[in-house]
């Protein structure tokens, strides 16, 4: 069975190797579930891994509906990835009423090509999956990530099984994936999961500290954005 980590620095990708994980996916910002990583970062741990890279291209943090311009940021960065040398990378696009954008996901999976494509959790927002895996099916997506449209990949085990019997595709368990139900994934006749192993290191004590975290930007159902006007009167201001 493929074990996929989701690594969200060098350190990181470095364990995962160490570890025995079959390859990664490399992302940022773990707390929003990952955006995709510096060029700088993706870099070096081509490098330093003997493991398969794939890496995540998400814009931002939020919702999985993109704008024009966010769009061009991620074929920007699938196109970076390849001349980087990466194995695969992880991806997708949904409409405003939570189905798969058929269009623009066929862009990236052809864009991509011919590194592997994995379509990410926005899976687990799709209102219809077997319309949805049929859809990713026909575009060429090697793999889907997914929890079974529960919180947890553990309590999706019986959505999980079905999908997989249904296709052709590999559907990798992620969400909660742990040393104590990792089996039970293998046991449904899943070829793949997908873990981030997370432990939490390098710990100083910032009590009194002004807090740098910024709980208002954290939305899933808006994006947040520089105002024109809200900027234009501070320069006017002082200017």
């Amino acid at each position: 069975m493929l074990v996929e980590v989701c690594a969200n620095s060098l350190e990181s990708a470095l364990n995962a190797q160490k570890a025995g994980a079959d390859r990664i996916e490399l992302c940022s910002e773990l707390g929003v579930g990952g955006i995709t990583p510096s060029m700088g970062l993706i870099q070096l741990v081509r490098k330093r891994l003997t493991i398969p890279v794939h890496v995540l291209i998400r814009p931002r943090s939020g919702h999985f509906t993109y704008s024009d311009v966010e769009f061009e940021v991620m074929k920007a960065d699938i196109v970076a990835c390849m001349e980087l040398g990466v194995d695969g990378v992880v991806s997708g696009v949904l409409l405003k009423d939570f189905s798969v954008d058929v269009e623009r996901t066929r862009q990236l999976v052809e864009l991509a090509q011919p590194m592997h494509f994995t379509f990410h959790r926005a899976f687990d927002w799709v209102q219809d999956p077997i319309a949805s895996l049929a859809e990713l099916e026909r575009m060429g997506v090697d793999t889907i990530l997914t929890s079974g449209g529960h919180p947890s990949a553990e309590k999706g085990l019986e959505q999980l099984e079905k999908w997989q019997k249904g296709t052709s595709m590999t559907i990798m368990a992620g969400g909660g994936v742990s040393p104590s139900n990792a089996v039970g994934f293998k046991k449904i006749g899943l070829r793949a999961v997908h873990c981030s192993g997370t432990s939490f290191g390098n710990q100083l004590d910032v009590a009194g500290k002004i807090p740098m975290n910024s709980a208002k930007h954290l939305a899933e159902d808006r994006v947040a954005t520089t105002h024109v006007e809200m900027v234009r009167s501070i320069v006017q201001a002082v200017k």
